[in-house]
């Protein structure tokens, strides 16, 4: 266990690929997608407990969500539920950490992780955690850990490295969900990787990089730390969340820094960020069917059923479909068109009520 090594798990997202069942209340990262008896959040502060001293993990969530957070992980002081005022992407989000980290310990490497993935060997993760410590120490190096494909994935990032002996490899660029045939050309390459959104660098690394890439949102937080711990920190961190742009940390700072290196990682992973990644990653009948739920299933295959004990779904003559209940909710539909349920969200929010199913 590491006393320098510090964890921010951010748990801000609404998981709008996942609606009905994620909800503005109760997101995907607070759920317990796969019948598992853990939410995803609860298993990504777990994976981190052998690692580091649990009062060195922090999380970042929406205001609204901090009760919620801290139900779920009642070993956690309050301290240790960051509370963004706004939603503004992932950059501000690890600025307000980092600089939090940094009042507390300026030597500390810190892992940033989504709360909401998949990852099914902890103890692999755990180990490449380790040994990427053991590379930003150093202060001057920004780690991420990518992910050996196995397909020509549309719906992830790739980070595109250059070969050499040493097992940290330099990024040469990053790209965002490419077109099939555009994945097909990195999968035959060798040269990418999948993007897992998950960081190692040491506290000075990042706020260095922050002063130089994001000079604005950098000085901003820097004046609101000035009143972390006191009274008026609840409104410094508003003004600085007003003040600041929408922005992830991969456009951000990624993709602009000359000091970033990739990991290349072993263990199973998936994001997690749609249906039909659910379905990949869940237990199946015969039929390649993912049932969680009271069902009479018939002449059907490549589907989700999902809903509540109380209620019976009967299907017949689907394929690849998901059939959901979730609270007010019914939803049949295709699961692997990802984009309708972007659309089906933002069709709700300009209808009088449809805040009600949000």
């Amino acid at each position: 266990m590491n006393k320098n090594l510090y964890v921010v798990l951010m748990a801000g997202g609404v998981g709008t690929r996942f609606w009905p069942y994620s909800r503005n209340a109760h997101p995907k990262q607070f759920l317990d997608v796969l019948g598992v008896g853990k939410t995803l959040l609860q298993a990504s502060y777990e994976r981190f407990i052998p690692l580091c001293p649990k009062e060195n993990i922090f999380i970042v969530t929406n205001e609204e969500h901090a009760q919620i957070t801290h139900k779920q992980l009642p070993d956690l002081e309050a301290w240790q539920i960051l509370s963004e005022p706004m939603r503004k992407n992932t950059a501000p989000c690890i600025a307000l950490a980092s600089l939090k980290i940094a009042k507390v310990n300026p030597e500390a490497v810190i892992v940033v992780s989504p709360s909401d993935h998949l990852i099914l060997n902890d103890s692999d993760f755990q180990q490449t955690i380790r040994t990427c410590f053991e590379k930003a120490k150093d202060q001057d190096k920004l780690i991420t850990l990518g992910i050996k494909p196995t397909r020509p994935e549309t719906g992830y990032g790739y980070i595109q490295y250059i070969e050499s002996k040493q097992e940290l490899k330099k990024v040469k660029t990053f790209t965002e969900k490419p077109e099939l045939a555009l994945a097909k050309t990195f999968l035959d390459s060798g040269e990418f990787v999948w993007n897992a959104g998950i960081f190692v660098w040491g506290v000075k690394a990042i706020l260095a990089a922050f002063q130089k890439h994001l000079p604005e949102m950098s000085e901003v937080f820097e004046e609101a730390a000035a009143k972390f711990d006191t009274p008026q920190e609840a409104s410094a961190l508003q003004s600085a969340y007003m003040q600041t742009k929408s922005i992830s940390i991969d456009y951000g700072i990624m993709e602009k820094a000359d000091n970033v290196y990739v990991w290349l990682s072993n263990f199973p992973w998936s994001d997690l960020g749609s249906w039909s990644s659910l379905h990949d990653n869940s237990n199946k009948d015969q039929y390649n069917n993912a049932v969680n739920a009271e069902s009479l299933i018939y002449d059907t295959r490549n589907s989700v059923i999902k809903g509540p004990k109380d209620k019976l779904i009967v299907a017949q003559g689907l394929n690849g479909y998901l059939v959901g209940v979730f609270d007010n909710v019914v939803i049949v539909c295709e699961k692997d068109k990802e984009e309708l349920f972007r659309r089906f969200v933002s069709d709700l929010k300009n209808k009088p009520n449809g805040n009600d199913y949000l």
